[in-house]
C-alpha cells in the first residue's frame, strides 16, 4: 500500500489527484476507486493500476 496526500479533489466531477510520498509523484483518481470521501490535503492510503493514460490510484481510503 502506497500512501499520499490528496492534491485535489473536485467531487461534483468526481475527480482528483494524489501525491505520492514515496516521490511525489501525482496520481488520477476517479471517485469510483475512493472509500468514503475525502477532500485536499487528506492522508490516504491507495494502490496503483494501469489505466489508459497510465498509472491510476484505486482503493483510496483516508488515514486517520
Amino acid at each position: 500500500m502506497k500512501t499520499g496526500t490528496v492534491k485535489f479533489f473536485n467531487s461534483k466531477s468526481n475527480f482528483g489527484f494524489i501525491r505520492s510520498d514515496e516521490d511525489s509523484t501525482e496520481y488520477y483518481v476517479h471517485g469510483n476507486d475512493v472509500e468514503g470521501t475525502v477532500q485536499a490535503d487528506d492522508k490516504v492510503s491507495f494502490e496503483l493500476k494501469e489505466a489508459k493514460r497510465g498509472p491510476q490510484a484505486v482503493k483510496v481510503k483516508k488515514i486517520s
